[in-house]
């Protein structure tokens, strides 16, 4: 092992003079207590290396000595349920969820084992060699340098993670010793066969995302907002309800106690879709702004690998980043320590480099093993002040699909999700409009842009209105206002607190959509016959309409809404108008012995009955 002598320390910096050779991005154990570092840059004989662990105490003349390995984590079947800190460390097993430095602690477990292989086998790099029964089922894959025939075989059986379970010999005849376990460099991504284009969205069960902002399985989202947008408690929705197999949650330089009621609430979290606690398929990895701000940096990179290692088993994962602001910041500060030239902002000039460099490990894949695994990356960013002008938010908009932008007004407005319709956008909707095809909304892509066309008129109209007043607007301009106060009443908001909309299926937005839509196509209708928007605003089915997210369930969309509201206006042959063939409108007449149809008197009718007979 190379050694090198301390000459000077400035916070998580440290300078070294080297009597030996090291490696860019090294590991390094730094003085006595062996604290974590990793070598940053090379000038001939001194080394530039940033130290993951609290400095205090390390002065110039301490040993550091190089490890021979990068910056690497133990990736196994300990993590799932696990909360870590940003080296990928349990902090269940520290005191007050703190690692004392130079800590290397670590929990061996045991596991009941059932072997996909028998001797002789023949098993390329990430082919399944074995799988744990208990406590969690989890597939364990050939780590990706190995290969080769089994030539000796454990017992099937309870065994440690850190015992050798089978030996594979290779064509040269070198051997390779599998455990439960193996290590990986944090900083470099994880070998596939093949990259995949977008196919499917990832369910999220929001309606403004999906609908109209969808990302896809694989993809890449932003979720700017400032202090009190609710970027964590979405973030939390969409933890508990997207459609992945595995969750991994990174505080990254989040405050303390946001953190703290982040590790409070998601042990309790209910998994809608076993009923399980939602921790035993998340893996939490906490790094608050009161640890070591290297370590915020390295939490990024631990993230993505752990997330990297679910997807190569097969699974589809989402990776949620809270927020990576925190860690631009922490870029800085090193940066800041190395006197680097600043670049806008104080951020140094490779921030956009590193930004690419982690979205850009997201991912549909098919693995060496032949399966196919995602790595979805929602990456929350805290601009200050809601400035989305700022380098890091400029800069994640360069390298991401989906920017989701949350909005004070909004947000102060009680309204949630609120994100902003007008300054948010997906890259990836003409991809996913095949699958809302096969899904049985073959009309989605033009639903999508009726709605985005409306809201953008109601930002116009809105001026308009504050100026003149909305009564002064032309009919048709008002019913554009009203309409877009239903779409974003019953269709945008959406109630996390509410058993029936708290989810919202794909099935049901689709349902949801279109009944407005068809309301809005009668509404129009009626408006050219002469009916006044203040009328239409006064129906029954408009206060229907505004409660349809909360009170209309996934059987109840079409029955409640379409057959007892829209229906009784097409029956209506007292009240309706039609256009002829003339163009001409003329009042509906009932035939012949046809009894008359009022819409108004048979939904009032249907209002005053008991609720059983409705």
């Amino acid at each position: 092992m190379s050694e090198a002598r301390i000459t000077w320390v400035g916070g998580p910096v440290l300078k070294a003079c080297a009597t030996g050779p090291f490696s860019i991005f090294e590991a390094l154990a730094v003085g006595e207590r062996r604290l974590l570092g990793e070598v940053i840059q090379l000038r001939g004989d001194e080394l530039v290396a940033q130290v993951y662990e609290d400095t205090t105490g390390l002065e110039p003349g301490v040993t550091v000595v190089g490890l021979e390995r990068p910056l690497s984590v133990t990736l196994g079947p300990n993590l799932l349920g696990g909360i870590f800190d940003g080296l990928l460390r349990p902090l269940s097993l520290a005191a007050d969820f703190q690692i004392q430095p130079g800590a290397a602690e670590r929990r061996v477990t045991r596991h009941r084992l059932a072997f996909a292989v028998r001797n002789g086998d023949l098993l390329s790099a990430g082919a399944v060699f074995v799988n744990t029964v208990a406590p969690r089922p989890q597939s364990l894959l050939v780590p990706p340098w190995a290969s080769g025939r089994v030539e000796a075989l454990v017992e099937p059986g309870e065994h440690r993670d850190d015992e050798t379970l089978l030996v594979l010999v290779d064509d040269t005849g070198r051997r390779h010793e599998l455990t439960m376990q193996h290590d990986w460099p944090v900083r470099r991504s994880r070998p596939v066969r093949e990259r995949l284009g977008v196919n499917a969205p990832m369910i999220t069960g929001q309606r403004i995302l999906d609908t109209l902002f969808p990302v896809a399985r694989g993809g890449r989202a932003a979720l700017p907002g400032g202090f009190g947008t609710g970027k964590t408690v979405l973030q939390e929705a969409l933890a508990k309800w997207c459609d992945a197999d595995v969750i991994v949650y990174v505080g990254c330089g989040e405050r303390g106690n946001e953190m703290a009621e982040v590790l409070d609430e998601f042990p309790h979290l209910e998994d809608p879709r076993t009923g399980r606690p939602l921790a035993e398929r998340t893996v939490i990895i906490a790094n608050t702004s009161n640890m070591p701000v290297a370590a915020r940096e390295a939490s990024i990179y631990t993230a993505i690998t752990v997330a990297e290692y679910f997807r190569d088993q097969g699974l589809h994962v989402a990776l949620m980043a809270d927020s990576t602001s925190r860690w631009a910041e922490a870029l800085r500060e090193v940066s800041g320590r190395l006197g680097e030239l600043p670049g806008e902002a104080g951020y140094p000039a490779y921030l956009s480099s590193r930004l690419a460099e982690f979205y850009e490990r997201a991912a549909r894949v098919t693995t060496l093993s032949g399966q196919e695994g995602s790595v979805t990356i929602i990456g929350a960013v805290s601009p200050p002040a809601g400035d989305f002008s700022e380098p890091v938010t400029l800069h994640t908009k360069r390298y991401v699909r989906c920017f989701w932008a949350l909005d004070r007004q909004r947000a102060q407005a009680r309204f949630y999700p609120a994100i902003h319709p007008l300054q948010s956008y997906s890259a990836d909707a003409d991809a996913l409009a095949s699958w809302w095809k096969l899904s049985g909304n073959p009309d989605w892509m033009t639903q999508r842009q009726r709605v985005l066309a409306l809201l953008e008129q109601q930002s116009h109209l809105e001026r308009m209105a504050r100026i003149v007043g909305r009564d002064a607007l032309p009919a048709q301009q008002q019913l554009k206002l009203l309409c877009a106060d239903l779409v974003n009443e019953g269709f945008l908001r959406q109630s996390s607190f509410s058993k029936v909309d708290r989810y919202c299926s794909p099935a049901r937005q689709a349902a949801m959509i279109s009944v407005l839509l068809a309301f809005m196509d009668r509404a129009e209708a009626a408006v050219q016959a002469g009916v006044a928007p203040a009328r239409l605003a006064e129906m029954p089915v408009v206060r229907q309409l505004q409660r349809l997210g909360e009170e209309y369930g996934e059987g109840d969309v079409r029955k409640r809404v379409v057959d007892e509201g829209l229906k009784a206006y097409l029956a209506d042959n007292r009240d309706a108008w039609e256009l002829d063939a003339q163009a001409q409108w003329s009042k509906v007449k009932p035939r012949s012995g046809a009894r008359r149809r009022s819409a108004q008197g048979e939904l009032l009718a249907k209002m005053r009955a008991p609720d059983d007979e409705t």
